[in-house]
């Protein structure tokens, strides 16, 4: 335990006396260095005196499924640098390989009386029933950005996919493509769906019938290999584009086409949705929307902030508008 206390003493620039003095509740300490020395005492595990445990530590959990995917690394960016000029503390929490879930990472947190947490791509759903309990008992602050289920009640910031599916749309049939693929996450997943209800409303509204978009619809798993696998599907129900939920998806799409011999944008036109790094950079360059994480991350720092000082949030998702990057994966139909 010494050890651990002249740890916690240097990383909160004060001597081991005062850390004691603070895990004695001594009112010889100022407020201002019981603060740091509370922030340091959760930094490093160690359970704050009886008198300061109701208080929120300055922790703030970002969750994120995984960082394999380059668009989550960008939101965890975003948010950690707007907490950090809070005052906030960010902690990345992500599953991993071993099999460290977002149940074992709720646990962690909530063991440290965390201040809030901002769960990116998933939900606190996801994580569990008794999680889910223990988050809501203790009125835990939470944002969800982009979540992949319903959360009804819970405060979400997330990107307008149905309008992102409509400016995908509206480009490739100003390009001349009449039988455009929707490409899809799996069957339940919300942005998916969202992206899916704006689809059957663009082609509704220009009369198409049921019967000639909806075999088009395709869903897979958010990898390449699930973007290539659907592809041959599409193209056998005659479609010379596609739209894709993600960026991945997209150039697994492009090796897809690739495969069944089609060239891209000459004989098959992909439209991908992030704008994640180095899509400027495919072969070719990938036509995609792009999510404002700036402004999304804004949205979500801010309304955990009210939530953490006693505030109510609106209960409606906060959308924010995608911009259609047009680059060199689409083009005009032969």
């Amino acid at each position: 335990m010494t050890r651990r206390l002249s740890k916690v003493a240097a990383f909160a620039g004060v001597s081991e006396v005062t850390v004691s003095r603070v895990l004695n509740s001594s009112p010889l300490v100022a407020p201002a260095t019981r603060d740091v020395v509370l922030t340091a005492l959760d930094v490093f595990g160690i359970e704050r005196p009886a008198a300061a445990r109701s208080e929120r530590a300055p922790l703030i959990g970002l969750v994120v499924p995984e960082l394999q995917n380059p668009v989550f690394p960008l939101f965890a960016e975003a948010l950690a640098g707007r907490l950090n000029k809070r005052g906030l503390i960010p902690v990345l929490c992500t599953r991993t390989a071993d099999g460290v879930s977002e149940a074992h990472y709720i646990e962690m947190l909530l063991a440290q009386n965390i201040g809030g947490i901002i769960f990116v791509g998933s939900s606190y759903a996801d994580a569990g029933t008794d999680q889910c309990r223990a988050l809501t008992d203790r009125r835990t602050p939470l944002v969800l950005v982009n979540a992949a289920d319903e959360n009804l009640g819970a405060v979400q910031v997330s990107a307008d996919d149905e309008h992102a599916a409509v400016a995908a749309l509206t480009h490739l049939t100003a390009l001349g493509h009449k039988r455009v693929g929707l490409l899809a996450g799996p069957v339940g997943h919300v942005p998916s769906a969202r992206k899916l209800a704006g689809y059957a409303q663009f082609w509704r509204s220009r009369g198409v019938a049921r019967e000639r978009w909806a075999p088009l619809v395709a869903h897979a798993m958010f990898s390449m290999e699930g973007g290539a696998t659907a592809v041959p599907g599409l193209l056998a129900q005659g479609a010379t584009a596609v739209v894709c939920a993600s960026d991945a998806l997209a150039l697994g799409a492009i090796r897809g086409a690739r495969r069944q011999g089609r060239r891209v944008p000459d004989d098959f036109s992909v439209v991908g949705f992030d704008d994640s790094l180095f899509m400027v950079a495919t072969d070719p360059p990938l036509t995609t929307a792009r999510q404002p994480v700036a402004a999304m991350a804004d949205a979500a720092v801010t309304s955990l902030i009210a939530q953490m000082n006693g505030h109510r949030v609106a209960g409606e998702p906060l959308l924010f508008e995608t911009e259609l990057i047009v680059r060199g994966s689409t083009a005009a139909r032969p």
